[in-house]
Formats: C-alpha cells, structure tokens, sequence
C-alpha cells in the first residue's frame, strides 16, 4: 500500500481539509428524522498531527448548531463560519501526537452549494441519500474533507423503525427499540470522506449471486415496486464482479451494496462498497449496464486506489470508463478498440483545450475527461499489448491498494511493465490537450 498524502490544500479546493494532520477513524451515532429532516449526531475523531506542532486544526462542517466539543477531554476554544469548525486545543498538539476530537452537531442537513449543483445531504420525498462527490461530506458530519485523508469508519444510526439504513460497509448490528432501529455499520478499509455512502428509505434487499465459495457478498436495495426491472438490470452484475476480479485483481472490500432510490438521479454515484442509482436507471431493458459496470470499477479505481488531489480525478474516471468497455467487449457487445475509436472520434469534434493532467476544477467532471481518459487507458494498452497490460493493471490494483496516487504515480508504474518509453505517449495524451491519433493495434482480451 502506499499512501502519498499531499503536501498542502487541495489546489481545486483550498477551503477544503488540513493538510497538517490526518485521521485514523471516525466513530460517527446518528439520529434521523425524515419528516422534518431533522438531525443530530456525535463524532469522535481519532487523529494524528503531522511533522509540526499543530497549535489549531481545521474540520469542514456545514451549518449546524454545535452543542460541544472536546479534544482530548478537554474544552477547547473553537469558531465555525462558512463550512469551517476552525478548533484551537487548550494546548498545542505535539508533532505526531495521537489526539481525540470530540464534536456534538444538530440541525437540518442541506447539501453543499457547488458549480454541479447541491452536494451531500439531499432530502428525499420519503428519505434521505448522501451523494457526496466531490465536498459534499460536510453537508452531514464533520470531517477533514480532503481525498487524501482517508480513514476508517464506524456509523450508527437510528431512525423511525419503517425505513431501512444502507451504509457502506458491513453491517454489524441491527436493534429495534419501541418505535426506532438503530443501524451500526463498520467501514474498516480506509475511505475518503466524499466517498462515505449512505441511504436511508423504504427498501426491499436480495441477493445478487451466490457469495459462497469465496464470492463476494453483493445486495440490493430497492423500492419494491422496481424489483421486476432491477432483477433484469442487474442481472449480470455478478458475471461483472467475477471478470473485474479476473483483470484487476481481488475485489478491495468486503461487500459491495447498491441501492435504487424512488427518485432520478442525474448520474449514479459511488461510494465505498456501494453505488446509489436513480428509479430512472432501471428499465428492465439493461439501458443503464454499462453504468452498473462503471460503477462497480470504480470500488477499484478512485475508492481503493485513490487520487491524492482532485488534479488526478481522470484516474478515478478513465479507468472506471475503460471498464465499461472491457466489459462490453467480454460480454458481446462492441470491443474495447470500437467504444475507444468512437470515443476519439467524437473528440475530434470537441474542442482540444483540456488536459487530462490538470483539467482544472470546472472541467473536472467535462465529458470529455471520461472519454479522453479511457481512450489514454486504451493507448497504453496498445503500446503495452495485452498481456503486459493487465498485469500492469492488477499491480495497479495491488500496489496502492488503500492509498492515494498521481498521475505521476501512474506514468511511473506504467512505465515499468515495457522497455520502451513510454515518455511521448504521456505527454501527448495526459499531459498535452491536443488529441492524438487513434491507437491502431486491434486488441481483445488475452491474459
């Protein structure tokens, strides 16, 4: 595992996260109310100071009421405007002194203001998710909100005893008292904070596949009314899992959780162990297989092995698009060199201003990140042939499983499955904005 955590703020998002200490766990009990929206919680924090002396420390937290804080024990002297909880002990935290934030919170959770929109804590007509990506976690509990500082996470809570809690994780306990159920979830992988998933509705669970004999435990969680469409749409998600596992190597986490809302949802969103998907990406016709396969990737790509900065997002999304069409391409559809050359065509016909490298935090989700990103993973293939490329991808997979990477992190090990360079490949595709030609060595899979 390596983790490279960045040196400073978030060049995207400087308001964003403490570079100068970070988190090992978060114990997170929770009280919900969907009906007035209403919440209250208490975090303990388990933190550690970086290479100085850390006389204040900053978490990210929306607007909500602070009943107390405490750290170590003790009252310290703490302001809270504009998303921030700006917290200074009653002494200076020594350099790489463990310490123990403690933070009581209520109010009504709202989502994040954002150039995409709310982000966080959406209130549902009957409910409640959390779609966080990419500063969207303050909206709902404290936390140093910044990709790098990942940790691991215990979630209780507790709500009207009529709806069901889907959190990332495994759950570890379920106990109803009189008109309540309190819900305990453990997240015991490192995870970033935008990547901390949660549901709170009226849902139906199955099982997806047989997890027996090794196999990965995979659940459903939707409206009953859409089980006759979801059972056909996701159908051959575990025939997907079973081939992610064959190219990339063991699935990261324990078990892997979708839910369906009764709402749409613009696009499903990942989180650690579980992706939430739109009522309007469920048709009974596999209209929306290629995002249950995008969503799925990406419990390899961007939440196991994760981005140091949101400068490197194309490593979350590139590869999460390439699996797409790897999968189309095992399961009888178009090949993965037709889905590339129709994606680089279709860029042909964008405008060629955008660096894969450093798209800068308004073309961070651009379309054409997702598509130029898996057109790159295809010319490394091309240059690499098959055999070395997906030995190259499950080192990937293995190497930096549960840490933080770069783009140079990437270049680098690429680099290290071929004895040509791979220098100009780089830097005309990652880092240059003009679009290259096409690859054109044909490939099919062969490992």
């Amino acid at each position: 595992m390596t983790v490279q955590q960045a040196a400073g703020p978030d060049p995207y998002f400087p308001a964003n996260g403490d570079a100068r200490y970070r988190v090992h766990r978060y114990e997170l009990t929770l009280d919900y109310r969907p009906g007035p929206n209403r919440l209250s919680g208490t975090a303990r924090i388990n933190a550690i100071a970086g290479r100085a002396p850390l006389p204040e420390f900053q978490l990210n937290l929306g607007d909500f009421k602070i009943g107390r804080i405490r750290v170590d024990g003790r009252q310290p002297h703490y302001t809270h405007r504009g998303g921030r909880l700006r917290v200074r002990p009653a002494k200076p935290l020594r350099a790489g002194a463990a310490f123990t934030v403690e933070v009581h919170w209520s109010g009504n959770p709202k989502p994040v203001a954002s150039p995409w929109g709310g982000l966080g804590w959406e209130e549902l007509t009957d409910g409640a998710l959390v779609a966080s990506q990419p500063i969207g976690a303050p909206s709902w509990y404290p936390c140093n909100d910044r990709p790098a500082d990942k940790a691991s996470y215990q979630i209780s809570i507790t709500t009207p005893s009529a709806y069901a809690v889907v959190a990332g994780g495994r759950l570890l306990t379920r106990t109803t008292k009189a008109s309540t159920t309190t819900w305990v979830y453990e997240q015991s992988a490192p995870t970033s904070s935008y990547l901390v998933g949660l549901s709170i509705g009226k849902y139906q669970t199955v099982l997806l596949g047989d997890p027996g004999l090794g196999g990965v435990p995979q659940h459903g969680h939707i409206p009953s009314d859409l089980l006759p469409e979801f059972s056909r749409d996701f159908a051959r998600q575990p025939a997907m899992m079973e081939l992610f596992q064959d190219l990339f190597g063991p699935y990261p986490f324990d078990e892997y959780a979708v839910v369906v809302t009764e709402e749409e949802l613009d696009v499903p969103v990942e989180a650690q162990g579980l992706s939430l998907f739109g009522a309007n990406h469920v048709d009974g016709a596999r209209g929306s297989e290629r995002l249950v396969a995008h969503e799925l990737a990406h419990q390899w790509f961007g939440n196991s092995v994760s981005i140091a900065d949101w400068r490197h997002i194309w490593l979350n999304e590139g590869f999460a698009k390439y699996a797409e069409w790897l999968w189309s391409e095992r399961s009888g559809g178009r090949t993965a060199h037709q889905h590339a050359a129709a994606a680089h065509r279709l860029l042909s016909t964008l405008p060629q201003d955008l660096r894969l490298a450093d798209p800068g935090r308004k073309s961070m989700f651009d379309d054409r990140l997702y598509e130029r990103g898996g057109v790159t993973v295809h010319a490394v293939r091309c240059a690499l042939g098959d055999i070395a490329f997906f030995r190259m991808l499950r080192g990937w997979a293995s190497l930096h499983r549960n840490g933080t990477v770069t783009t140079a992190t990437f270049t680098s090990h690429a680099s290290r499955f071929t004895s040509e360079s791979l220098d100009q490949l780089f830097e005309a595709w990652v880092y240059g904005t003009r679009l290259p030609p096409m690859p054109s060595a044909e490939t099919g899979i062969a490992v």
